[in-house]
């Protein structure tokens, strides 16, 4: 049986073609369908990008609680540039004065310059906003774990369950296992050797003469 995101999924991929894309009408059934992926941890980033360009186009439609969803969703899809996109379609007023917005904007922030300490503090403080977007911190910790991964040979154990957010050290063995991570008596967890996935290249460029002629003649 098909869920409730996959059914939405269809009908919404029919409204999304063609100029029926643009139609006001539609955004009722365009912002149950981010709450269905709220709901679900599903995603559709065309979906939700059309809803902040009829937004756009129809300001007196625009809904902070939909926008925040939307912002929060493309988060969870970190590294991709999904936030960056959403951000870039919000008017400036609504990014300033809108906190849930503007708060959101903040942590997005902290995530992308990874203070990932400073975020999951600041979110201890807003945790009002992920109320319903299942799976939002988990998707973070992926997130996190990628960076861990292409930055580090080695880590304290006590500095990844900082960077995880988890003070009472319950998921960091999770994580370990789940990216293949050991830890040794002292408390340093081995992630990877950069070293060996550091490979020389010989890079040779190919310059003709006529090329050169031509330079030398311009030079002149």
């Amino acid at each position: 049986m098909a869920s409730s995101f996959e059914q939405m999924r269809a009908n919404v991929g029919k409204l999304l073609r063609g100029i029926d894309r643009y139609n006001p009408e539609n955004l009722a059934t365009l912002e149950r369908y981010v709450e269905t992926q709220a709901k679900e941890n599903a995603y559709d980033l065309e979906a939700n990008l059309a809803i902040l360009k009829l937004y756009q186009f129809n300001p007196a439609y625009f809904q902070v609680t939909v926008t925040s969803q939307i912002l929060l969703k493309a988060l969870t899809n970190l590294p991709h540039t999904d936030f960056t996109l959403c951000k870039c379609m919000i008017d400036q007023t609504h990014q300033q004065e809108e906190r849930p917005i503007r708060q959101i904007l903040y942590l997005g922030n902290l995530l992308e310059t990874c203070h990932f300490q400073s975020f999951w503090s600041s979110l201890e403080e807003n945790r009002e906003f992920i109320d319903g977007i299942t799976g939002f911190e988990d998707s973070v910790r992926k997130f996190i774990c990628h960076v861990v991964g292409i930055t580090y040979q080695n880590i304290e154990h006590r500095l990844l369950a900082e960077m995880l957010g988890d003070p009472l050290d319950t998921q960091v063995k999770v994580w370990m296992s789940k990216y293949g991570w050991t830890e040794n008596e002292e408390g340093q967890i081995f992630i990877f050797n950069q070293e060996e996935s550091v490979k020389p290249k010989n890079i040779v460029e190919k310059i003709d003469f006529e090329s050169v002629s031509s330079i030398m003649a311009t030079s002149q």
